[in-house]
């Protein structure tokens, strides 16, 4: 008799563990300022990206996938799945149409975030690299869901009485480093560093860490990498000296977009070590186009980034997928993958595309879109609007079978059948998407908003 509760406690533990095997592990991965065109996989000629190639290649690579043109929204709308219309946030505080900086709805501890979702179903969740949100000390980042973290501490993210003793990008006392001898905090510790300590592979470390002593649920991991924001200074493979590593120099920018990739093949490398890789869903998606070259425009340029999902026990070898994803559909695509359901009374506006993951192609969006500020940019299969407003069109382009900006026709002015056709089709789709009525929203200003 005795023995009755003491197998029932082991049935228990061993069906708890079968279970947790079975539900996949995720990880979302969020590259800074890069564009998709940055990839080879998406057709540059210059850089080498063969981690980030065959993760498309043995997976599927999104030929058009977009985010909001700058970060601070992105990230709101990845972690929510909900757009600016409905969770507030169309720029960075203190910028046109943004918020007010950590209140109201800037306080992403407000909103239900994807690492809640998960955390509420059992998952380990941990968050690594930048954060660039709102909280404070002791339940800064945890307060959104995630167990545990390790990040780029600003000043401001410090513990109390806590002093960074490490680099500084720019005027020392002013916003620390993130990639040379950086600002570390750890789960609410400070972490010191060395002038030989880079800040991705302190995070990629503790990705792993994490992984590894993740061994009775499954994990969510959430890692928005630092890379490959400016300031532009060497990597590990390139720099040539201890000075060399705090100069900045645009030169530094393939370095850096190839650093990146070998980060992301370290961490495949990793999970295939620790033998979850089969099982784990990997998706990696920018936050907005590249910084000089896109970024702060409502214009496909600014918004296109890369798309990637892979899992070899998840997602099917389609290669490139030529329907169209945004941001917002990667929170109901993990969770329909994990087996999470949605709340029935919480707005969604991301659509799974957990179908396409599976090799089904039956289309699940007619258009994407992506707000900043008081502008928009909407895209279908054939048709592009850039920089619409609440008090003008925008500017309207025929892609035809085009996905990557080249052959794309100016048809604003046409007044050919098909062209206004496609007028009215694109406005009943802004329709129920309002954006603030703004001055002063041009793309020079909002390229130029506080980070980071």
């Amino acid at each position: 008799m005795r023995l009755l509760p003491i197998l029932s406690t082991v049935g228990i533990f061993l069906c708890s563990l079968v279970f947790a095997a079975e539900r996949p592990n995720v990880m979302v991965i969020l590259c800074d300022d890069i564009g998709a065109h940055e990839l080879a996989l998406y057709g540059h000629s210059a850089h080498k990206t063969p981690a980030l190639d065959a993760l498309g290649r043995s997976g599927i690579w999104f030929s058009t996938g977009i985010a909001t043109p700058i970060c601070h929204p992105t990230r709101f709308e990845i972690m929510t799945g909900q757009y600016a219309h409905h969770n507030g946030v169309y720029h960075f505080p203190g910028r046109p149409g943004g918020p007010t900086a950590n209140t109201g709805v800037d306080d992403i501890a407000s909103h239900l975030t994807f690492a809640k979702l998960f955390q509420q179903a059992g998952y380990a969740t941990a968050h690594a690299g930048k954060w660039q949100l709102s909280g404070e000390h002791p339940t800064l980042i945890r307060e959104c869901g995630f167990d545990e973290y390790c990040m780029w501490a600003y000043k401001h993210n410090l513990p109390a009485g806590v002093e960074h003793t490490g680099s500084w990008e720019g005027k020392a006392g002013g916003k620390t480093g993130r990639y040379w001898h950086p600002s570390i905090v750890k789960n609410g510790t400070y972490v010191p560093t060395t002038k030989d300590s880079y800040g991705p592979e302190i995070f990629s470390d503790f990705i792993l860490d994490f992984v590894g002593r993740t061994t009775d649920k499954p994990f969510f991991v959430y890692y928005p990498m630092v890379m490959t924001h400016g300031p532009f200074f060497s990597t590990p493979d390139s720099t040539t000296g201890d000075e060399d590593r705090f100069k900045q120099n645009k030169k530094n920018w393939l370095a850096n977009v190839e650093y990146a990739d070998k980060i992301v093949g370290k961490l495949i490398a990793g999970l295939e070590r620790l033998g979850v890789r089969e099982n784990t869903l990997i998706i990696f998606v920018g936050d907005n186009g590249t910084g000089g070259g896109g970024k702060g425009q409502t214009t496909e340029l600014g918004a296109r980034v890369p798309f990637i999902a892979n899992g070899p026990g998840i997602v099917q070898p389609i290669g490139e997928c030529r329907e169209l994803v945004d941001i917002s559909d990667i929170l109901p695509t993990i969770c329909d993958v994990a087996g999470i359901p949605l709340p029935t009374n919480h707005v969604v506006d991301g659509v799974s595309f957990k179908p396409y993951l599976q090799g089904n192609m039956t289309p699940l969006r007619e258009w994407i879109y992506a707000p900043l500020g008081g502008k928009r940019v909407l895209r279908t299969k054939r048709w592009l609007l850039e920089n619409s407003s609440m008090r003008e069109f925008g500017q309207l382009y025929d892609c035809g079978e085009s996905r990557d900006g080249t052959g794309y026709t100016n048809v604003t002015d046409s007044q050919d059948p098909d062209v206004l056709a496609a007028r009215i089709l694109l406005a009943s789709i802004l329709q129920d998407k309002p954006v603030p009525d703004v001055k002063n929203n041009d793309a020079k200003t909002n390229a130029a908003a506080t980070e980071e």
